[in-house]
């Protein structure tokens, strides 16, 4: 290994205050998704300020930079996400957002600043690194078709061997790392379904065709294909969000607005849904003399983790933090756009903790009082800059 373990972590402390200063900044000044101008231009200017890293816009918000180093081998990417989200903050913290209705409410915030400071650190090893390491900051991950896509379609995984990436995780109490083999994330599809009956007066319901009764009757058993048409082993989520009717009490409406999300971890079943779900909208609007339109949109991929790529992190988790630290139940139906990078290259996503009851990081991502702990931030350095050791065999001979 290039340097000794303790020496290693001595450098990642010395540039926590840095790293946590990076964060807060970065929280104070959030940007929405496809517009992270200054994010970019602030990126930018701190990898420049490095040194040995050479530097690219590939998005007009994205910044990638490239460490090449002094010997031949191999490249590993390593992928934040800068972008904020479209919430008011009701944090009453000192570096609470000036953005008004605009927040760092899912840790982007954190995983910029961690890829800052795993730049600097690797950008000091150059000298003594075989292959590459692309540092990847990516705008929109919040907001499809996403960031990640646009970014891969430019080229950035062209010439890379493997990705890895990792979400500061709330739910997850400090000082545990979550590690998912295979499937871990979901592929966020939505739904938009009209449904058109013959409005009337609420007094004579039977000279209409009720878009409301039709609509519920609709949304009951679309239910059903969850349990009683896939297999109950199968993750797989459907649920309405929007449901817009009528104008007043004594009018039952012409016409239903729905729309929803569907979450499945398997791409198979993910091209089975649209049809069954047609299927009972099909039949349930017929029976009652109704008609509809339905349009269905894929959303990322699912997130799934190649074999190797995560076992060459748990090691790696495991010699820095050992076994008590690794935790592997935190797969979920939340979706995440480093499914994109996972379709070209292998590659491997996991949690870092970064709950704490005791510094109030209790609340859920995407909401307006969410905090990380920032002592999880010395955590994602570290073990990116390990697993660089570990992937590209860091000054090892060849």
């Amino acid at each position: 290994m290039i340097e000794q373990t303790h020496q290693l972590s001595d450098k990642i402390k010395d540039i926590l205050p840095e790293v946590v200063k990076w964060r807060r900044y970065l929280h104070e000044h959030p940007e929405l998704s496809y517009h992270e101008v200054e994010t970019a231009q602030f990126v930018y200017e701190t990898l420049q300020s490095f040194g040995n890293i050479e530097l690219s816009r590939p998005a007009r918000t994205s910044v990638v930079g490239v460490i090449n180093g002094r010997y031949p081998g191999k490249t590993l990417a390593i992928r934040a996400d800068i972008d904020a989200l479209p919430i008011k903050e009701e944090n009453t913290l000192d570096y609470a957002s000036k953005n008004d209705g605009v927040m760092h409410a899912c840790g982007h915030d954190g995983h910029t600043a961690m890829l800052l400071g795993t730049a600097k650190i690797l950008s000091q090893m150059k000298d003594e690194c075989h292959g590459n390491v692309k540092l990847i900051f990516q705008h929109a991950e919040e907001l499809f078709p996403g960031g990640a896509e646009e970014l891969v379609e430019t080229g950035v995984m062209d010439n890379v061997d493997w990705v890895i990436g990792t979400h500061l995780w709330s739910p997850l109490e400090y000082g545990k790392i979550g590690i998912v083999y295979g499937p871990m994330m979901a592929s966020p599809d939505t739904f938009y379904l009209t449904i058109e009956g013959k409005g009337g007066h609420a007094a004579m319901p039977h000279q209409t065709i009720d878009s409301i009764a039709v609509a519920s009757q609709t949304i009951t058993n679309l239910q059903h294909i969850v349990a009683r048409n896939i297999d109950p082993l199968e993750n797989l989520v459907i649920s309405v969000t929007k449901f817009i009717a009528g104008t007043t009490h004594n009018v039952i409406p012409g016409s239903v607005d729905i729309c929803g999300t569907v979450r499945s971890l398997n791409p198979e079943l993910r091209e089975m849904v649209p049809e069954l779900m047609e299927r009972v909208i099909k039949g349930v609007t017929e029976a009652h003399g109704a008609a509809y339109t339905f349009k269905y949109e894929r959303g990322y991929r699912p997130v799934i983790n190649d074999q190797e790529v995560t076992k060459m992190v748990e090691d790696t988790v495991r010699e820095v933090y050992g076994d008590g630290a690794l935790d592997y139940d935190q797969k979920n139906m939340a979706g995440e756009d480093f499914s994109a990078y996972q379709n070209k290259v292998p590659g491997a996503f996991f949690y870092v903790g970064a709950g704490n009851k005791e510094k109030d990081a209790i609340y859920p991502h995407h909401h307006a009082r969410f905090n990380i702990d920032e002592a999880a931030l010395e955590k994602g350095i570290n073990i990116f800059v390990r697993a660089a050791h570990h992937f590209l065999s860091y000054g090892e001979e060849k």
